[in-house]
């Protein structure tokens, strides 16, 4: 069982920054994809960034891309989520969860989720 724990979150204004962090309890993280999501209220939790064991591929959301920016640190255990020109739009809660294997952007597909931090951003 790999527990995860989310933080960073806070109130911004629009155009202003956060960076998230995901830490995992066990070093067995570093073998698993991460990926970030986030839920709206009344809205399904949808995927946001995911990045692969070794750091080599990641992926975006269409929404997101461009302003966001996912990394990991495996010595650390901690998958890291970069929010640049933070917009209105991008308030909800926002998960990490992990999986393994590859890319995959259905909620269903991930093993252990963390309880979430969420992010407000006012206009």
């Amino acid at each position: 069982q790999v527990q995860l724990v989310e933080s960073g979150g806070g109130l911004v204004q629009a155009g202003e920054s956060l960076r998230l962090s995901c830490a995992a309890s066990e070093r067995t993280f570093r073998n698993y994809f991460v990926g970030w999501f986030r839920q709206a209220p009344g809205e399904d939790r949808a995927f946001v960034a995911g990045i692969n064991s070794n750091s080599g591929s990641t992926h975006y959301a269409d929404s997101v891309n461009g302003r966001f920016t996912i990394s990991r640190d495996n010595t650390k255990n901690t998958v890291y989520l970069q929010m640049n020109s933070l917009k209105p739009e991008d308030t909800a809660v926002y998960y990490c969860a992990i999986k393994t294997g590859y890319l995959v952007r259905s909620t269903s597909s991930y093993e252990f989720w963390g309880q979430g931090t969420q992010v407000t951003v006012s206009s």
